[in-house]
């Protein structure tokens, strides 16, 4: 099995971990692009540590890849994350026993195919992580999802209505199996934006990560 690794940032409070951010990376991508936002999430979350690790496979060209696309089409995603599926389940558990943290304690953070694989992976932990947040992404094989969650962590997703790579429909579909399923799930939709992050969808996930990481005193 391949091991996982990317670009890391600790704590801006210069403690130990309380938190963990894990940030998976779209298609063609690398970690060094998603650890980009970590900062948007630091002054809220000071004590939490950052990775974003590469994914199992190179792209070719450059970047890497979750799993290789060639259909585009949903048995082909299906076969994709479920071989991924292992190599991030046993990154996140390395992660968490790194930082002698849970699943309480961590947050999975997705774009495009990395959404993917943070929904896929994170509803089948047994444990539920505190929260996944996909940006522009889809949710693979929903007529799966009650039948396979081992765990209901809450979910907020963002995407832009004029994604042409993935289309917004995709955040209904995925809405609406994942609320069909017992999941609490938020949304945003980000006018005229295409296939990627905008201010406002950080804005919404800086809130998100402070409910479900942030324990009251």
């Amino acid at each position: 099995m391949n091991t996982l690794d990317g670009p890391r940032l600790s704590p801006a409070s210069g403690g130990d971990a309380r938190q963990l951010v894990i940030l998976l990376h779209g298609y063609g991508s690398d970690g060094a692009d998603l650890i980009g936002l970590a900062p948007s999430f630091q002054s809220i979350l000071p004590d939490a540590a950052f990775v974003a690790p590469n994914a199992p496979m190179r792209c070719p060209g450059a970047g890497y890849q979750w799993w290789p696309l060639a259909t585009f089409s949903m048995a082909e995603r299906l076969a994709g994350v479920m071989s991924a599926a292992p190599v991030l389940d046993a990154f996140i558990d390395a992660e968490l026993a790194r930082f002698g943290l849970d699943e309480a304690d961590l947050l999975l953070v997705g774009f495009s195919q990395g959404t993917m694989m943070a929904l896929h992976v994170g509803v089948r932990r047994e444990k539920a992580v505190a929260g996944i947040i996909g940006f522009s992404g889809v949710l693979i094989a929903p007529e799966r999802l009650a039948a396979e969650a081992r765990s209901h962590p809450p979910v907020l997703l963002v995407h832009g209505d004029a994604d042409p790579v993935i289309p917004v429909q995709a955040l209904q579909s995925a809405k609406t199996a994942l609320t069909a399923a017992g999941f609490a799930v938020e949304s945003h939709v980000s006018p005229g934006l295409g296939h990627g992050i905008d201010p406002a969808g950080l804005a919404l996930a800086s809130g998100f990560a402070r409910r479900v990481l942030v324990r009251q005193v």
